[in-house]
Formats: C-alpha cells, structure tokens, sequence
C-alpha cells in the first residue's frame, strides 16, 4: 500500500454509505495507521431508506426513523455535506461546493484524491409537460414524503370547510403519475391513511375522494411479474382507485390535470412519481457513459478502462453476469447494496495488491406494500398477495434497514401502530417554520404552490 492513500465517495446513498461502511471495516488496521483516508461527500447529512418512503408519509414510521446519520455509522470516515459539481480524474481532482461556500464568497473549491468511487445516485426523470413545475410534487426524499402527507391532509380540511363545490372537487382529487414501487406504494399508503382520516370528518367520506393512478405502459409494477400486476390492478380497483394504463399526462397548468386519453381532472394534487434518470454529475465528469448517460462499468465495479474510478447503483451500467451478454443489472436497491459490498471489497484488495471479485447477483424477486395489510410479492419464483405478502414486505425491509438501532425503532413503533390508532395530524407549519413570526413582524406569509399557505 502507498504512503497514504485518498478515498474519495461522492454520494451519501446506498452505494456511498454501504461502500464506506465496507471499507471501514475491511481497512480497520489501516485506518488507525493513518495510510488510508475516506472522504465522503453527499448532499445530505444522512442516507434515506428509501422503501419506508410511504410508510413515513401514511404516518406508520417517523421520518427521523427513515433516515441513517451519516456521521453516526461513518465515524472513521471524514463526512463533507456540499455537492461535487464536477470531476477531472485525470488530474484526480473533484470541485465543489459546500454549505459554507457561498457564505465566504471563495467560490468552489477543489478536494484532490487517488480512488474514486462515484455513486451520486438518481434524480427524478421529468418530462417537459406544462404546469408540472409549479404544481407536481416527487416522491424521491423524505421531505416530499412527509410534505405530501401534510399536503394531503391539508386538502381535507379544505374540502371541509369550503362553500365551494369545484374547490371540494379538486381538493378531493389526486393524480399520481406513473405505476412503478413508488408510485404504487406511495399512493397505496396515502389511500389507506386517507380513508381512515375521512372518519373524523363529518362531511367528507372515503367515497368522496377521488384517486388515479396514471401510467404510460400496458402494465404496473414490471418487477413483481404480469400475474401480480394485473392483481394489484384489480385490488386499487377495487378501492375505487382509476388506474388508466397506456395513459399519459398531458399537462397540469392551472390545477388541471389533462391526460392523453382526453380525460380532465382538476386537481390541487399531482405527484410525479414516472422513473429517474442519472445524476447530471455525471456529465460533468471525464468518465465514459453509456447511450442511457450511465457510467461504463465492468463486473469488478471498476470504471470501464479508467484506472483508480470505481461505481455501482443507479449512476454505474454494471454488466449483468447472471444473464446474457449485454444485459445490466437494474438499478434498484437490491443491487446497489450487495455491489456496495463487493465495491468495498473490491477498493481494499486493490489498495492490498490482492485480485478483485466479480459482482454476482441473481434478482431474486420484490415485494411491494399496497397499504396496511395488503400488498404483492413475487419472491423466489413463489406469488404471494394480500397480508403474506405485506408481512413479507415488512420483514424484508426491516432486515435491510441499516444499523441495530434503526431497525429496534422502526419495529418499535409498527408495534406502537398496531396498539394504537393512526396519527392523523397534519404538520404543514413544518416547511415554512417562520412563516408565524414573519407575519407577527409584519411581513407577509409564504405561499405553498401546491395549495397550502
């Protein structure tokens, strides 16, 4: 191993933290020597568990139990909270920014490095579709989640209290665009918590509310099978949930949602939920990518003919080993952990002259939660629906969620929720927190594009 060696992990997610827990341990000796040194650069102070993403906005987990301190599990590691805006690994140089950046006025600054590991992940993949700026809302980070079940709320109480019959209307309509894990199990959660929550309310009633589920394909949820898709179909169906397939949205200008089949919906809420695509990081970069914006990668997780580069999850097309030639392994998280370890792995072998892995990985199948007690699974070839396969769900997750203490909390408070009856309160003030003492002070109130002041 050379004198010192610099680690560089852009990305705070499940690569970035999965990879950086690795090596902490695999280069535990090192580490205390002072021949290696991590730095982990991410957006966020934390990595979002991303599948509790609907539990935490139906209110069944809190959202500080959704999310894992990155600090707290990457002790041996230096954390920088910023955003790497581009990287010239010729010159094993990354520039960014940080929180810090724009207050000293210096500009962004430059943090040099020997190995990198790229994993900034995804973004929301949007479509250049009128009003879907200033009135959707996505479903990517636990601020929208818990933002969204805020606003849902929010739209009861306006549907209560108005005169008006199309303001109810619309506040009692909600469109959800796209029929892939999160959009089917955030408006799945979202249905159950507000049908439950219309039971305090004297004059709107479930039947009242009206929810569709927009998706361009023939199909919703590819991952779990055809058979388990037209049954989870059939189940929102059944809930008086519109599912329009082979429908796209036209516009949402002026709070109306306009669907490609000539149906018109006004509406306070659309949530864009139609796929992501790489982080823009990547074209920022001197790495070679893929027609798809992906970064080359070979079945070591090292970076396609570039030495000293590594990457894995969303951002990295990783050659799919266990099926034909050309096939990529699918960005998901079942993927993005287990290459975290092998990327780990990978790095320490390579700092330790010693051979590399290859990353080896049969989709075993997916689970999805439809609300509290129902969902679909399709695991190991066996189809399970309804309450097996949501306790499937729950179990599955609650082995992957990170760290002893997250895992105690989160099975704590399933356990609280089946004691007890659901939370149906709604904490909007939340995002704009001075918002009162503004308007005490004379200013005026923010406004909330959704619909909330």
């Amino acid at each position: 191993m050379k004198e010192r060696a610099r680690i560089l992990i852009v990305g705070g997610g499940y690569v970035g933290m999965y990879t950086a827990l690795r090596l902490q341990r695999q280069l535990k000796p090192e580490l205390k020597r002072g021949e290696v040194e991590i730095t982990v650069v991410s957006p966020d102070p934390y990595m979002t568990y991303q599948p509790f993403l609907p539990e935490a906005a139906a209110g069944s987990i809190s959202p500080r139990h959704v999310v894992v301190p990155l600090r707290r599990v990457l002790d041996r590691c230096r954390i920088v909270i910023g955003e790497v805006r581009s990287i010239d690994h010729a010159k094993r140089t990354a520039t960014l920014t940080t929180l810090a950046t724009e207050e000293e006025g210096a500009g962004a600054e430059q943090i040099t490095y020997d190995e990198l590991v790229l994993a900034p992940g995804s973004v929301s993949r949007t479509l250049p579709i009128p009003g879907l700026a200033d009135f959707a809302i996505g479903f990517k980070t636990v601020e929208e989640a818990i933002g969204l079940r805020n606003h849902v709320i929010e739209q009861m109480d306006i549907a209560s209290s108005t005169r008006d019959p199309a303001i109810r209307d619309a506040a009692l309509t909600f469109v959800f665009v796209g029929g892939g894990y999160a959009g089917v199990e955030a408006l799945g959660e979202l249905e159950d918590m507000a049908r439950y929550t219309a039971r305090y309310y004297l004059n709107i009633k479930p039947e009242d509310m009206k929810w569709i589920l927009v998706e361009a394909s023939d199909r919703i949820l590819p991952e779990v099978g055809e058979e388990m898709g037209r049954y989870t179909v059939s189940q929102l169906r059944r809930r008086n949930i519109e599912v329009r397939l082979e429908t796209r949205l036209n516009s949402c200008a002026d709070r109306v949602a306009v669907l490609s089949d000539g149906a018109r919906f006004p509406t306070r809420t659309v949530v864009w939920t139609a796929g992501v695509k790489p982080h823009p990081l990547l074209a920022a970069t001197d790495l070679p990518l893929n027609e798809r914006g992906r970064i080359e990668c070979t079945p070591r997780l090292t970076v396609d003919g570039v030495p000293h580069a590594w990457a894995a999850g969303d951002a990295a097309a990783v050659p799919d080993v266990t099926a034909e030639p050309g096939k990529e392994t699918a960005p998901n998280a079942q993927h993005a952990v287990r290459q975290a370890k092998v990327l780990g792995d990978n790095l320490a072998h390579t700092l330790r002259g010693e051979p590399l892995e290859t990353y080896s990985h049969k989709y075993v199948g997916s689970v999805a939660s439809l609300g509290l007690h129902k969902g679909v699974a399709h695991v190991y070839g066996r189809k399970l629906r309804g309450y097996p396969a949501w306790f499937m769900h729950r179990v599955y997750h609650l082995s992957r969620v990170p760290t002893f203490n997250r895992k105690a909390r989160v099975l704590a408070e399933w356990t609280l929720a089946g004691l007890f009856k659901r939370e149906i309160v709604s904490l909007g003030s939340l995002e704009h927190p001075r918002a009162e003492f503004e308007l005490a002070a004379g200013g005026k109130p923010p406004t909330d594009p959704n619909g909330s002041s």
